[in-house]
């Protein structure tokens, strides 16, 4: 779109412009130059439809700024604001301009401008939303700064800056530029605002080797003599500065050679092309807005705008005019892009000049030369010839700290450093087996080859680890070399008659640079050497190992609580055989409470107390017994509704007596060190065997807190690790105390799964990498253990080097095993308690018999005590008697002939009277007499009167024997009297209890 020029383009608008300017080589006494070349060129585009109004701003005061833009820019009629500046100087000038921006932002009105010090603005104090800057931004600055920097490889920089106004700014579009990159990682490792040359100091202790430079050009030069004075400007440090530092390109003694910077033209001749460019952006602005039919009837008009409060203080239509500026889109020289704006009203696409601090060629001083051009809009944005390096130097320096040698003091402690054999031809470690170190104390090492050492385990061994993995990392990132040493009296570090042992002995006399293992961070070791950042957490653990304990005597109750077994033995079953017996009792076909005989029964009817308990006993349990049924239809319902019971409750009994019955493993189950039968051993009987390793972090913590158990321990303390886990699965220590990570690790490691660490960890602390007292390496290694956990890499090491073969539930292959006896104790106890108590009822037995039963018969005349058990009421009755009787007789053996005659003369009286009975009873019936019921006599009284008097006496003395001799012959043995008896009362003796 062309742009209209020549007078009547426009005839029935005018616009105004207000054109502020400084420069260093155009008049400054007048503004008479620069308002003829405004003029000229506003004139050339816009014809007599521009008004110009030029101001100089050199010098300006802030109410002078104000008087300016209310009085003289508002009655004009001003549409747009061309600020153009050249001035570098970052002083008041900068002040100033920042004061103006910020007018002209809050009264609306948009800003054209082209200003040097535009790096110098702050934009969070002073940003115009209706700005358009012409110039290269801060961010163009700081992205073809790292460009330079990606170009060489230099990955990670330093940014020093001095209270210049916009520093932050710059800071901020260091680390935005960082974020963005994908294709190249860089590291910022310091963020410097120098006010004072000591804050150059963080420098001096890191590993920046690669500076960027924002300040005034004065600022520069006390920054770089301070830097001098550090020594960090020599040809390892490189430093790359902005605009601002180079400013006219006029260089001072006292910039080091090697200086990089990036530049562009602040010329008189560059502002002059610049100021017609912004007239062009205004042309096209307000044409854009003009031939926008949403603006008919709408004209640029700022007159009623005032800075009082009479009128407007805003104008309004300003933000709409500024997108028509902002979208603008200019034709620029060739091979260059169209000049266009951001959404913040930054160009799009810049260029900007490299500069080289470098020997002049036609004098003996340094000069700013051009050797390359940053384009943003390019794909390789940086083109760049020969540097001058510093020092003068040809190659360019590496960026990162030179190489450096440490000598790194260690010992072993799996699975942080693990030691192997080399291989004996190389003597080189393979792969797997990690590096080289030397096992051997200096004054060994003595006129020893070295090639023949390496292949000596003596000398030389193999380490690998957690530690040697990390060392590797370390060394990858900051470039050094090591040495790895054993510590010559393998000890830990500890106070020792008040002079420090092992690793702590060696930093505190400098006889090594580092230590690197699993020393734990403690308060007295800090208070003589520097720690590293901790790389891993740790306590004091305790390590116990699990024994195959026998199956518990009382396995076989366990499926249930106390509550629940005293529920079914006290409630249930003695609820049940109540009710079932009482259910009988009250039934009218179950049991009367009568003693004597039914109609036509020569037996009573057997159900008792006792008789009941087998009976609910036999259910419960499922037991293939005779037992005696009630009779009762209700004591019956009760007994099925037992059984029902009994069903459920096996059922769920038996489902859970599988998971008790089962081996179990038995540990000491300590809940920390302070557990009191460790924390104070003697008080507990038998002692718990425990102990550590001596002169290490462990032994001194319990030493300083647990001093009885300290005492204690000492008969049981192991040389290493190793010993005191061997120790412990061999049952000759209860329990080894020590590091929580390493025990934790040989938990892991225990293809058994017989280890397991208890309670919880004591006096929390983590490992670190040791340092002599203010180490200038301390900065750097924290630095990058801080990368190493953000980005995951320490937990990956962790993850690795800490996992093992134990897995649980991994023992499947013991399921198969043969039972011991042990494994099932406890049915064997049960079964040694049964036989026990059966001798105790065994005992109760004979003392009843001998003692209580002729007591007991003469007060049950009742026959109270057969409703609780039949075999004691039998025992108390006639039957239990003759019972006995024939007991007696079967097992009587005559000594005489005069004994037998007797014997045969009393079993023939008996036949004779069993004879005359059943004669008399048929007798009877002829005569229509019906013969009487027995009628039983006490038992005392029937056994004293056949005792004496005989069987015909029984019968004349009143007594009717029932039929209760059988088939007993009249010339019977005593075998047929006991085989009758046998036959007689085998029913009854079935049941007794």
């Amino acid at each position: 779109m062309g742009i209209p020029s020549g007078p009547g383009a426009f005839p029935s608008l005018r616009w105004s412009a207000a054109f502020c300017s400084s420069s260093a080589d155009i008049d400054t006494g007048s503004t008479s130059g620069l308002r003829g070349i405004s003029r000229g060129v506003c004139g050339s585009w816009l014809g007599n439809n521009c008004s110009m109004i030029v101001l100089s701003t050199v010098g300006f005061l802030s109410l002078a700024i104000l008087n300016t833009l209310c009085k003289e820019f508002l009655h004009a009629n001003v549409t747009a604001i061309l600020y153009m500046m050249n001035y570098e100087s970052y002083g008041r000038s900068t002040a100033s301009a920042q004061y103006f921006l910020q007018l002209a932002g809050y009264l609306g009105i948009p800003v054209i401008s082209w200003n040097a010090d535009n790096s110098g603005l702050e934009r969070r104090a002073s940003q115009s939303a209706l700005q358009l800057q012409l110039a290269p931004s801060i961010e163009h600055q700081s992205a073809a700064m790292l460009s330079i920097l990606e170009r060489y490889k230099w990955h990670q920089f330093s940014v020093v800056t001095s209270q210049i106004a916009g520093h932050d700014d710059f800071v901020q579009a260091v680390r935005e530029q960082v974020g963005a990159m994908d294709h190249f990682k860089f590291t910022i490792l310091n963020s410097i605002i120098v006010t004072r040359p000591s804050d150059l100091l963080e420098l001096v202790n890191s590993e920046a080797r690669v500076m960027l430079l924002y300040c005034t050009k004065s600022e520069a030069i006390e920054i770089l003599h301070a830097a001098e004075e550090l020594q960090i400007t020599g040809e390892n440090y490189v430093w790359v500065v902005t605009q601002s530092v180079i400013e006219n390109t006029q260089t001072h003694p006292q910039f080091p050679i090697g200086m990089l910077g990036v530049h562009f033209d602040t010329s008189s001749g560059a502002l002059v092309n610049e100021i017609a460019t912004a007239i062009r952006v205004y042309a096209y602005g307000v044409e854009y807005y003009l031939n926008d039919v949403k603006n008919t009837g709408r004209r640029l008009d700022t007159h009623q705008l005032s800075c009082e409060d009479q009128g407007r203080g805003r104008w309004d239509s300003g933000e709409v005019f500024f997108k028509y500026l902002r979208n603008v889109s200019l034709e620029s020289e060739s091979n260059k892009p169209n000049i266009e704006f951001t959404a913040d009203g930054d160009l799009k696409s810049a260029e900007l000049k490299i500069m080289n601090l470098r020997p002049s060629v036609n004098s003996k001083g340094l000069v700013w030369e051009e050797i390359g051009i940053w384009k943003s809009w390019q794909q390789q944005k940086l083109d760049i010839r020969d540097i001058a390096w510093p020092g003068n130097s040809h190659t360019p320096p590496q960026g990162v700290p030179e190489k450096f040698h440490l000598k790194i003091t260690f010992l072993e402690e799996a699975p942080y450093i693990n030691l192997s054999p080399a291989d004996p031809v190389s003597g080189k470690c393979l792969m797997d087996r990690g590096v080289l170190c030397r096992v051997a104390a200096d004054h060994e090492m003595t006129d020893i080859d070295m090639g023949q050492a390496h292949k000596n385990g003596s000398f030389y061994q193999c380490c690998s680890g957690f530690c040697i993995d990390l060392l590797e990392k370390f060394a990858e990132e900051l470039g050094f070399t090591y040495e790895l040493v054993r510590v010559e009296d393998g000890k830990w570090g500890t106070l020792e008659n008040g002079k420090w042992n092992g690793l702590i002995h060696e930093l505190v006399n400098r006889k090594t640079d580092m230590v690197l293992t699993s020393l734990m961070i403690n308060a007295e070791r800090e208070a003589v050497v520097d720690f590293s950042e901790p790389f891993m957490e740790t306590g004091i653990a305790i390590v116990v190992a699990k024994r195959t304990g026998i199956i518990s005597p009382t396995a076989f109750l366990e499926p249930f609580d106390t509550a629940s077994w005293m529920l079914v033995g006290i409630f249930a079953i003695q609820a049940a055989t109540f009710m079932i017996f009482l259910f009988e009792w009250l039934s009218p076909s179950g049991y009367d409470m009568k003693t004597v005989l039914q109609n036509g029964q020569t037996t009573p009817y057997r159900f008792s107390l006792f008789r009941t308990y087998w009976l609910v006993w036999a259910v419960l349990f499922q037991a293939a017994v005779h037992v005696d049924s009630p009779r009762g239809f209700t004591s019956r319902f009760m007994t099925n509704v037992w059984a029902m019971f009994a069903v459920v409750f096996l059922a769920i009994y038996t489902a859970n007596l599988a998971a008790f019955m089962i081996t179990r493993e038995e540990f000491h189950e300590f809940t920390g060190l302070d557990d009191s039968r460790l924390s104070h051993p003697f008080s507990h009987k038998p002692t718990i065997k425990f102990g550590t390793i001596p002169w290490s972090h462990t032994d001194s913590t319990i030493s300083k807190y647990f001093k009885e158990m300290h005492y204690y321990m000492k008969q049981y303390n192991r040389s290493s690790v190793a010993d005191g886990v061997t120790a412990v699965l061999s049952g000759q220590l209860d329990a080894f105390i020590y590091d929580g990570t390493v025990l934790d690790y040989l938990v892991q490691q225990d293809e058994d799964c017989r280890l397991l660490t208890v309670g919880q960890w004591y006096a929390m602390t983590g490992y670190g990498l040791a340092f002599s007292r203010n180490s200038k390496y301390v900065g750097m290694f924290n630095k990058r253990l801080l990368e190493f956990r953000a980005n995951g890499d320490l937990e990956r090491l962790r993850r690795f080097w800490m996992t093992g073969t134990c897995r649980p539930g991994k023992q499947e292959h013991k399921s198969s095993d043969p039972l011991a006896l042990e494994q099932f104790l406890s049915a064997f106890l049960l079964l040694m308690a049964g036989i026990l108590l059966a001798a105790l009822l065994l005992l109760l037995e004979h003392l009843y018999f001998k003692y209580f039963r002729k007591r007991l018969a003469k007060k049950d005349r009742g026959g109270c005590c057969a409703l609780i058990s039949l075999s004691m009421g039998k025992s108390l009755t006639f039957r239990g008697a003759v019972y006995e009787a024939t007991e007696i007789l079967r097992r009587h053996r005559c000594n005489d002939p005069i004994c037998d005659t007797h014997l045969w003369k009393v079993k023939h009286e008996l036949d004779m009277s069993r004879l005359r009975n059943q004669h008399l009873e048929k007798t009877m019936q002829i005569h229509g007499i019906k013969p009487p019921q027995p009628k039983l006599g006490s038992t005392n009284k029937i056994i004293r009167i056949a005792g004496t008097t005989g069987a015909r006496d029984l019968i004349d003395d009143g007594y009717q024997q029932p039929n209760l001799f059988g088939n007993l012959s009249i010339g019977g043995s005593s075998q047929d009297l006991y085989r009758w008896s046998y036959k007689t009362e085998i029913a009854e003796m079935e049941t007794v209890l």
